[in-house]
């Protein structure tokens, strides 16, 4: 079976450290919330698929900022494999882990890691060949010390993970120490309040304490 996830892509995402995590309701924010963004260092998108506007965001966004990777968060069903796609995403990813879906990724080559929970999970995403997998929701099942346990058996498989759910400032950097961790998610550098009440300099503010602390962690 061919590669879903390439390991080119990985080493993007691993270098990157940070993906912020957006959901656009509006699409006259989306421009300012990724110049914020980018303004202090951010180079790796989940743009999550949950409103009417966010296909119309990722081909936005593609246009602007065309160095930035995008990947569509929320990918659940097999028709927004391909939307995603002819939409300008980089990759998708999914808060769980369903086959169907999987497999139309694979038949059009749009790079897709799945989201994990279990040793379950682990094996059904290795059928696949897939070793860059989402951990959510990360901290509400165990975080770190979960992670750690279940993927004890497939670590010499050198399986990389992209946690969120509950991941921030606070914990974020023992998250990046672990070498299992390729990047993580951050949805609390733009949430959703933020976004729409516009406020641009405080995304800007998380945005640069979160690569302070990862250009602090590579030093």
């Amino acid at each position: 079976m061919s590669e879903i996830f390439p390991q080119d892509l990985i080493d993007k995402l691993t270098r990157a450290g940070i993906v912020a995590v957006v959901v656009f309701e509006d699409i006259t924010t989306v421009i300012p919330t990724m110049q914020a963004l980018v303004n202090a260092g951010i180079s790796a998108i989940e743009l999550a698929q949950r409103t009417p506007i966010s296909l119309d965001a990722i081909k936005l966004v593609k246009k602007e900022f065309p160095k930035v990777l995008i990947g569509a968060g929320t990918v659940i069903k097999v028709d927004q494999i391909r939307e995603v796609k002819a939409a300008g995403a980089d990759f998708a990813v999914a808060p769980g882990l369903n086959r169907k879906v999987m497999d139309e990724a694979l038949s059009i080559s749009l790079p897709f890691a799945p989201g994990i929970t279990t040793a379950s999970d682990i094996e059904t995403a290795l059928e696949y060949n897939v070793k860059f997998l989402k951990f959510f929701p990360a901290e509400s099942i165990g975080g770190l010390k979960y992670l750690n346990a279940i993927n004890g058996p497939y670590k010499y498989l050198g399986i990389k993970y992209l946690p969120l759910g509950g991941v921030n400032i606070g914990n974020s950097k023992d998250y990046l120490k672990n070498d299992i961790i390729s990047c993580i998610g951050g949805s609390w550098i733009a949430n959703t309040n933020l976004i729409n009440n516009k406020e641009y300099k405080i995304i800007e503010q998380n945005a640069n304490e979160a690569m302070t602390m990862l250009k602090e962690i590579r030093k």
